[in-house]
This record gives C-alpha cells, sequence and structure tokens, in this order.
C-alpha cells in the first residue's frame, strides 16, 4: 500500500524518471501512480511523516521474506546472516525501507525504482548506514530485458499502481533465476478491502491521502497465481496482514481479505 499524495506540479514539476523507462515499449510503468512518489528526499524515512505506515509494515515484511527464504534454501532464520550470498531484487524500491533490513540480514540486494528522486533518497541513506546496496534507477522490464536473474524477487505493495498487471507478473517471472523466489505484497478485491482499505484508511482515519488507492486495481491471490503459472511459478503460501486499529501495528494471519504477502516459488531444478 502506497502512502504519498501526488507531487504539487508548481513546485516539482513532473517527476523526473529514467531514460529506459521512457523507451520501453509496453512498459507496465502508469507515470499517474509514479508522480505519488515524487516527494521530498527526507520523506522515505521520517516515521511520523506519509511514510509511517511502510515503517510499521516493514517488520513484517521482513520477518515473512527472511522465513520464506530460510525454508526454501534450509537456513537458520535466527542467524544474523541468514541471507547470506542471496541476491535479493525489491522491484520499486522507493527510499530504500525494505532493502536496509534485508542487507543487514546478509542479502546481496538490489534496488530498482523508475523514480530517480526515490533513488538518490535510497543512496543517500544507505551510504549514512554504511551499506553496500545496489540502487539503481530502471524498471523491471528493463532488467529482464538485460537478462538479469535473482534468488529472490520483491514486489511489495507496486502491483496494485502498475499499468498493466499481466505484463508486470510476467517480467518479474523472467527475474526469477533457478529454485527462486518471488514475493510480492498487495491488498485484495474484495468488499472488506474496499472497506477498510478505501474508506476507512483514506477517508475516515486518514492513514493515506484520498484517491490512493482505486478497488478496480486490487487483485485476489488466486488471480496473482493464474497469471504467474506460465511463467513456471507456483504460488506456495499466501498469508493475511491485518492492522490493530487501537495501535496501528501490523501483524501476519489468516485473514487476508484485505492485505496480503504471498510467496511463489520455481520448480526446484532436478540434478
Amino acid at each position: 500500500m502506497r502512502l504519498f499524495a501526488p507531487a504539487e506540479r508548481g513546485r516539482r514539476g513532473a517527476p523526473e524518471q529514467c531514460m529506459d523507462q521512457r523507451t520501453l515499449a509496453g512498459a507496465s510503468i502508469d507515470n499517474v501512480e509514479i508522480e505519488r512518489f515524487d516527494v521530498p528526499i527526507e520523506t522515505w524515512w521520517s516515521t511520523s511523516g506519509e511514510a509511517g505506515w511502510l515503517h510499521k509494515y516493514n517488520p513484517v515484511r521482513v520477518g515473512y521474506i527472511r522465513d520464506a527464504a530460510c525454508r526454501r534454501w534450509q537456513r537458520d532464520p535466527m542467524r544474523p546472516d541468514c541471507l547470506k550470498d542471496l541476491r535479493i531484487l525489491d522491484i520499486g524500491c522507493g527510499g530504500g525501507l525494505l532493502c536496509e533490513p534485508l542487507a543487514a540480514l546478509g542479502g546481496a540486494l538490489t534496488g530498482a525504482d523508475p523514480v530517480r528522486g526515490a533513488v538518490e533518497a535510497a543512496q543517500l541513506h544507505a551510504h549514512g548506514s554504511g551499506l553496500a546496496i545496489d540502487y539503481r534507477c530502471t524498471s523491471a522490464e528493463a532488467l529482464a530485458a538485460a537478462g538479469e536473474t535473482f534468488d529472490i524477487v520483491l514486489a511489495m505493495e507496486v502491483i496494485e499502481h502498475v499499468a498493466d498487471h499481466n505484463l508486470f507478473l510476467e517480467r518479474c517471472a523472467q527475474l526469477v533465476g533457478p529454485d527462486g523466489l518471488m514475493i510480492l505484497s498487495t491488498i485484495n478485491r474484495t468488499y472488506k478491502s474496499f472497506a477498510y482499505a478505501i474508506v476507512a484508511a483514506e477517508y475516515v482515519l486518514r492513514l493515506l491521502p484520498r484517491g490512493t488507492h482505486q478497488w478496480e486495481r486490487f487483485l485476489r491471490p488466486e488471480e496473482i497465481a493464474i497469471a504467474l503459472a506460465p511463467h513456471g511459478l507456483r504460488a506456495a503460501d499466501v498469508s493475511g496482514v491485518t492492522m490493530n486499529l487501537l495501535t496501528r501495528g501490523m501483524q501476519l494471519g489468516r485473514d487476508a481479505q484485505v492485505n496480503f504477502i504471498m510467496t511463489a516459488e520455481r520448480a526446484a531444478a532436478r540434478s
């Protein structure tokens, strides 16, 4: 779930995108949605600002990714370097909120985002944190076209903002290497998600700016699973993510009617 209101056109102008993004035929990126994330650098890492919700969600995301990776490669999730030598791509990395804790667990992180300002924010913060993260102002399409592959491909709170979700999922699948995983989080298309993610979050509690989400763009887990299957990825897990409305804390659970995280895996290669 993204947080940001559209940029003030008079002050900032159109968001600066990377050249490869403008020249990609049939790219899945929606320029209107991209404009929402052209925000001042300091916005990304402020826990009290528009990104505060992502900071609360981050421990849930990191724990889920860590545990999924350790199950796949039979590692101890309690080891501080449990993601060592795993090549991980975070598509739509924004200011790097997810990349940094995964890199701290030993992962070899690549963060990709089409908005240059977000990438610059991520690079600046990683430098200050002493973390070596390969941030790139690029897209899933460009990375797939270059033939790159990763052990884990992440698309967290991204697919509900793309112009063509089938194309986006196809390109993401191309980026998943042998035995690899794709992990994504998004919002389910249910009546409950309309009530909670739009009416409550945007209009009642004001957790998000109005207009952040369009209900018709939400995807159900089974729709994502069907879209990934022809590209060699099998849905292995769907977990719900719920918010405690009193504490506004996030937690994993069985209820996937609003937010959910999903893992898809490529079939293990046979020797």
